[in-house]
């Protein structure tokens, strides 16, 4: 005996025989979705900001005094600068 339309193993099914999505992986993929917009947000804002200290640097005359300014060590200041203006 051969079933005509199987029903898949995965998924809810309703009346009808079509599977639904299940909502878990709506769920995921949304999140998934909204971290990918995240990361890429936060990465821009990481390059914006290290221009910004690329110019305080251009000020204030050296990665020293900026970090100096904002009180943050100069290696990170540098770190910044060098990881995320340089393509």
């Amino acid at each position: 005996m051969s079933i005509a339309n199987p029903l898949a193993h995965r998924g809810v099914s309703d009346s009808l025989g079509e599977v639904e999505t299940p909502l878990w992986r709506d769920q995921i993929r949304t999140e998934d979705e909204l971290l990918e917009q995240l990361e890429s947000q936060v990465d821009q804002a990481r390059r914006r900001r290290a221009e910004a200290l690329k110019e305080g640097v251009g000020e204030l005359g050296s990665v020293y005094a900026l970090a100096k300014e904002l009180g943050l060590s100069w290696t990170a200041v540098a770190h910044s600068i060098k990881k995320y203006t340089t393509p």
